[in-house]
């Protein structure tokens, strides 16, 4: 198998087989971000996506889940995503979902019925990096899309049946910001219909922009108790109906539940936290994180 670098997949995707189809990250601008800050994007060629796949069918040839490795592999022209998956069909005929990370520029360079085409090829689930429904905190980390147009795309998602996990990161709006940033993320997914939300925490990683923002003063970070007072407004706000994972190893404080019902249950793990807390101890926890 041919991979570049650390490889990095969804928690969900631990058990499925990643095929790499592109290397790098095709936008590599969020201030936050240290996946791929020394892999020039790259688009892998057919010929060794094939020979990964020929390899796959001799020891998993029962496989039916293909998770595509990349920063975006949506990125990938209708014409590319369609050979790709047309190949992973051929060489794992049981394969029955694919599965990868996509930006929401990527959805919009691609229309209405080439979105249901590349549905009806097993394309069905995407893993979007939504990181806050804030605009100004989304100015400020160079996402290159605002609240209002990531709306628009994940609607047109949910139109062709395509399912998304959204991901929300906790704590990058900053210090006395994270009310905000909760509220408005909030009113972004209760306008959506995501098959899933996973919520982890901002950890500053040297050599990121942000790392060197606070640095030099720029960007404070929001404290251990802001962090979670975050995630219980975020919590309290959140009404349409989806599951909720906030236990990735970034958050020092995991939750995990479907909403609305386990709501009650959710927001007492974070009161409970609240109520005895100790911001040295779970700082201290933070601090040891230094990849994620």
């Amino acid at each position: 198998m041919h991979y570049t670098g650390t490889i990095y997949r969804p928690p969900a995707e631990a058990k499925s087989l990643l095929l790499q189809v592109t290397a790098g990250c095709s936008h590599d601008h969020c201030t936050f971000c240290s996946m791929y800050k020394n892999i020039p994007f790259r688009i892998e060629p057919i010929e060794q996506i094939e020979e990964d796949l020929r390899e796959v069918r001799s020891v998993r040839p029962d496989e039916k889940r293909v998770y595509l490795v990349g920063g975006d592999p949506f990125v990938l022209s209708v014409d590319r995503l369609t050979i790709i998956a047309k190949k992973i069909k051929e060489y794992l005929p049981l394969c029955e979902t694919i599965s990868m990370y996509a930006r929401i520029t990527n959805i919009k360079t691609k229309t209405t019925e080439e979105l249901k085409a590349l549905r009806s090829l097993g394309i069905n689930h995407l893993y979007i990096g939504i990181e806050t429904g804030h605009n100004e905190t989304l100015t400020r980390i160079h996402k290159g899309t605002t609240a209002e147009e990531a709306v628009a795309q994940c609607k047109r998602l949910e139109e062709t049946g395509i399912a998304y996990h959204g991901i929300y990161l906790n704590g990058l709006a900053g210090q006395s910001k994270g009310e905000i940033s909760a509220l408005e993320t909030a009113k972004f997914f209760n306008q959506l219909k995501p098959k899933s939300i996973g919520i982890t925490s901002l950890v500053l990683i040297p050599g990121t922009d942000l790392y060197e923002q606070k640095l030099k003063g720029e960007f404070i970070e929001a404290t251990e108790f802001e962090r979670v007072q975050e995630l219980k407004h975020f919590i309290e706000h959140l009404e349409t109906n989806t599951k909720v994972f906030a236990n990735h190893v970034s958050m020092a404080t995991p939750v995990i539940g479907k909403i609305p019902e386990d709501r009650p249950k959710m927001l007492k793990v974070l009161q409970d936290t609240i109520d005895d807390f100790d911001e040295d101890e779970l700082r201290q926890y933070r601090d040891q994180l230094r990849q994620l």
